[in-house]
């Protein structure tokens, strides 16, 4: 049952198709509208499209052509605009689309050629129609012929989107528009020439300052560009014109005017250019014309701008300009690398005068701080943080620093203890951290770190054993930092230093536990710093004549030590011995804190009451200059417990003292300073000459070592081996003596057939 009304179904349609003669095809549908019954639809082919009247197409044309002469003479248009529209449509329909589009075209062009003399009768024949007016009368045709293009186009839009689409070689209806303004117009030598001299001409006044018609050259130059003319025409002469102006204007102004000024002027002029290509000129001359500026202000006096320039700008820490300058250069081909060579220059030159000008001496240190802080300045914030420029004032900084051999290292030693001292209230704990990490700064820039390492340990011997060190922590802080930047070798014996004073103090505990258990006790109560010797600088013995008191109390302390340490041998240093004093005068009792000298001095007025210096000089044994010193501290110095007869400020060979009853002071424990001999040139030297003396002994065992290891070797190998290793500077000269000194010693030896290699001998 099922199956027999499917096929019910599919009898129930059917198609019948077949072909006319026009190529057209028909289709015939039956469908059952009652059940055994159907009826035939069919569809028929369009009747024969009619024909047109016989002058239809004349007609039409006529009626059109008027359409198109009424919009290019602005007047009123007859006839609706649909029914042009349709009549264009029609045409095209009646295959008239060639002879339609060769006609419109005939009409444009020749009213495109009528266009020509109104150019070609005022701008040449009449002097009264200026420039400006030129280019205005000009923007005006312009402005109607691409209205007047629109409006055109929309009434034969149909034949632009039918018969112009399908024929790909032949231009639409806009671009035939452009095309014959292009050829008759603007291709026109006289009106090109004219129309682009006083585009020119504006805009030279506007470089100039005055205000100009922005509109109208905007207006213009789209002109040029949509005629595809825009880059021959105007831009060629255009870019001309502006390398002609700015190279004229580099040169006078680099005469005129000062560097910063002239920075200020170059970023307005690049400004304005800008300002220009965004709001009249085509975006493809942005390029060329940034280029150019670029070239003849900054390009062609790069050289001379950094020469005038540059040394005022950073002497006067101008960072405004100094960034202008950065931003203005980078953008110049060349421009940051002959930047970098003139900043690294200035960095050798200013630095070079600051490290090598003896009588700067006192405030080099400062003055390098101050000069690297503002270097550091002008790097991240005028520089970009540019790592080329850093490494350049790293490398300029090296160079200069080292210049000088020694004496940076020394004076920065120096500069280290006065900040570390005792009574150095400028700087809090945080401050002082800041200033010891730049000072690490400026120290890694130097060679020579062991004539620092001398200068450094004699000034920290002071500070621990006189008490004298602003702060442990500090101390300890400048400590890691040398280890962390010149390796544990560099510190080791400056870490023993603070252990000796460590050790002295447990050693002082068990000795007054020890002075205690003594049948007789002592009224002096003693304490002793045990320093080896390896680790101190080495200081000059001086013999004095002590008390019998103290000698015995010495003598007590050196059987209570060697009895712990056999072996070891002790040498008391007078020179770095210091004493309480209690003594008696008419306002009260007072307590002195003074050097052992002043001690054995003050000591004498308990046996007399005047004495002359000789007398002194008899009893205590102490060096003549250094009595004087003594002498001068107790008579003529704020405290003065002494009197000096006859007096003055400097102790003669006649002079006497005696004890002053009279002195008065505020405070019951007084200090009084030792005059402190100012460094002689003689220590300086001889400190730098035990720096070059221990660098011999590291050369010679540097070249053992190399050569035990090598067995034989070349002279150039070895010393290349050797300043791998060495961490100091040291001249080729030098090692060759040294070379020659383990030869005599016969540590090595020359090759008998090749004097230039040499034999380690066991």
């Amino acid at each position: 049952m099922a199956e027999d009304t499917r096929q019910d179904k599919r009898a129930s349609f059917s198609a019948i198709t077949d072909h006319n003669p026009n190529g057209m095809a028909r289709t015939s549908a039956v469908a059952s509208n009652k059940t055994g019954a159907s009826k035939k639809l069919v569809i028929k082919n369009f009747k024969d499209r009619p024909k047109l009247a016989e002058n239809y197409t004349e007609d039409t044309w006529l009626k059109l052509r008027d359409a198109v002469g009424a919009i290019q003479n602005s007047t009123s248009i007859k006839y609706n605009l649909e029914e042009l529209y349709q009549a264009v449509e029609n045409l095209c329909s009646y295959k008239v689309s060639p002879t339609l589009y060769k006609q419109l075209r005939q009409v444009c062009e020749d009213h495109v050629q009528a266009q020509i003399h109104q150019f070609r009768e005022y701008p040449f024949l009449c002097t009264s129609l200026d420039n400006l007016s030129f280019l205005k009368r000009m923007n005006r045709c312009w402005q109607d012929h691409c209205r007047q293009t629109i409006m055109i186009r929309s009434i034969f839009l149909f034949l632009d989107r039918t018969y112009v689409l399908q024929n790909s070689l032949l231009p639409s209806i806009w671009d035939t528009g452009l095309e014959l303004f292009r050829t008759h117009i603007v291709s026109d030598g006289a009106v090109q020439k004219r129309t682009v001299d006083g585009i020119l001409e504006q805009v030279e006044l506007e470089r100039n300052g005055e205000t100009i018609d922005r509109s109208l050259l905007r207006s213009l130059l789209g002109m040029l560009s949509d005629l595809q003319v825009y880059k021959d025409s105007f831009e060629e002469r255009f870019l001309m014109e502006t390398n002609r102006l700015y190279a004229a204007e580099g040169q006078r102004l680099m005469q005129e005017r000062d560097v910063p000024e002239y920075l200020h002027h170059v970023a307005r002029r690049l400004e304005e250019e800008n300002d220009r290509i965004m709001s009249y000129l085509d975006q493809s001359t942005q390029k060329p014309l940034i280029s150019c500026v670029e070239k003849q202000l900054l390009g062609e006096h790069m050289t001379a701008i950094l020469q005038k320039g540059l040394s005022i700008l950073l002497d006067e820490n101008r960072v405004t300009e100094l960034t202008l300058l950065y931003h203005l250069f980078s953008k110049v081909k060349g421009g940051l690398p002959t930047l970098l060579q003139f900043w690294r220059d200035y960095i050798k030159s200013f630095g070079g005068e600051i490290v090598c000008t003896p009588e700067k001496d006192k405030d080099m240190v400062q003055d390098l701080l101050d000069f690297k802080d503002k270097m550091d300045n002008v790097a991240q914030s005028c520089f970009t943080r540019n790592e080329a420029f850093i490494n350049a004032m790293k490398e300029a900084f090296e160079t200069f620093i080292n210049k000088r051999p020694n004496k940076p290292a020394e004076l920065i030693a120096k500069y280290v203890d006065s900040k570390l001292r005792a009574g150095n209230k400028e700087a809090t704990e945080e401050e002082l951290e800041r200033i010891l990490d730049k000072i690490m700064i400026i120290f890694r820039f130097i060679h020579g770190k062991d004539v620092f390492e001398a200068f450094y340990k004699k000034d920290l011997a002071k500070r621990l054993l006189v008490g004298k060190s602003a702060s442990v922590d500090a101390e300890k802080s400048m400590l890691s930092k040398l280890k962390h930047e010149c390796g544990a070798a560099f510190t080791s014996k400056l870490e023993g230093m603070f252990k000796d004073m460590e050790l002295s103090k447990d050693i002082m505990i068990q000795f007054k536990q020890y002075m205690q258990n003594q049948s007789e006790p002592s009224n002096i109560e003693l304490t002793v710093n045990i320093l080896t010797m390896g680790y101190w600088p080495s200081y000059t013995p001086m013999e004095v004549h002590l008390p019998t008191e103290m000698v015995k109390l010495q003598e007590v302390f050196k059987l209570f030590y060697l009895g712990k340490h056999s072996g070891r041998k002790l040498q008391w240093q007078p020179t770095l011995g210091h004493a309480v004093l209690k003594s008696e005068f008419k306002e009260g009792k007072k307590e002195l804190q003074v050097s052992l000298f002043q001690t054995l001095v003050l000591l004498m007025f308990n046996e007399g009451e005047e004495f002359s210096v000789e007398e002194i000089r008899s009893a205590t044994g102490i060096e003549e200059g250094e009595l004087r010193r003594t002498l001068q501290s107790l008579a003529c110095g704020k405290a003065r417990v002494l009197n000096k007869n006859p007096r003055g400020k400097d102790v003669e060979d006649g002079d006497r003292f005696n004890f002053n009853n009279d002195f008065k002071h505020k405070l019951f424990r007084i200090k009084i300073n030792q005059i402190q001999m100012k460094e002689t040139v003689e220590e300086q030297v001889s400190t730098t000459e035990r720096v070059f003396q221990d660098r011999q002994y590291q050369i010679d065992a540097a070249v053992v070592r190399i050569m035990k290891m090598r067995k034989t070797l070349s002279h150039n190998l070895l010393v290349s081996e050797l300043y791998n290793q060495l961490k100091f500077p040291v001249k080729p000269g030098d090692l060759k003596k040294r070379i020659e000194s383990l030869i005599d010693r016969d540590y090595m030896e020359r090759d008998k057939e090749t004097p230039n290699q040499y034999h380690y001998v066991a």
